[in-house]
């Protein structure tokens, strides 16, 4: 399981980077946090798979525990995008500019502009699943999925 896991967390992640790079679409700064829960989930995956067996199943929660942080951090993303909180990140927020000259604000604006985190970003048209919300839905089904295999399986004799 801890391989399958961390597969499928390895997946994700380079899904999220091949949208970046081969498809264009800018991640926000909620976007970048979504993806660390991944990353744990891949380290402990392979924990699972060299642990001792006394210690497996509390690594197993630990990973389920991770997803469904990961799970958490994407449903925030989503309800900021349907606008229906604002972003804890002062990162997604406008710049505030104080008092001063023209080229005072212009030498303060940053370089490139950050993507705001209430723009979602739509994989593919027409279809209104924003890259959140299939995080979001991904990473219930893979902590699901990973959670299943801490059930008690029945002994035959």
């Amino acid at each position: 399981m801890g391989l399958i896991a961390s597969a499928l967390a390895a997946a994700a992640l380079g899904f999220a980077f091949a949208t970046e790079w081969w498809g264009g679409l800018v991640p926000c700064a909620l976007c970048l946090w979504e993806r660390w829960p991944y990353r744990v989930a891949i380290a402990l995956g392979l924990i699972v798979v060299v642990a001792p067996r006394f210690a497996v199943r509390p690594a197993i929660v630990l990973l389920v525990l991770t997803i469904l942080a990961g799970s958490g951090l994407a449903a925030i993303h989503t309800g900021v995008e349907f606008r229906w909180w604002p972003s804890p990140l002062p990162e997604c927020a406008a710049p505030k500019f104080g008092t001063g000259s023209i080229a005072e604000r212009l030498a303060a604006m940053p370089a490139r502009p950050a993507k705001p985190c209430d723009d979602p970003s739509y994989l593919i048209p027409f279809v209104p699943v924003s890259m959140a919300a299939m995080n979001l839905l991904f990473s219930l089904a893979l902590a699901g999925f990973v959670a299943r295999s801490l059930r008690k399986r029945p002994h035959f004799r």
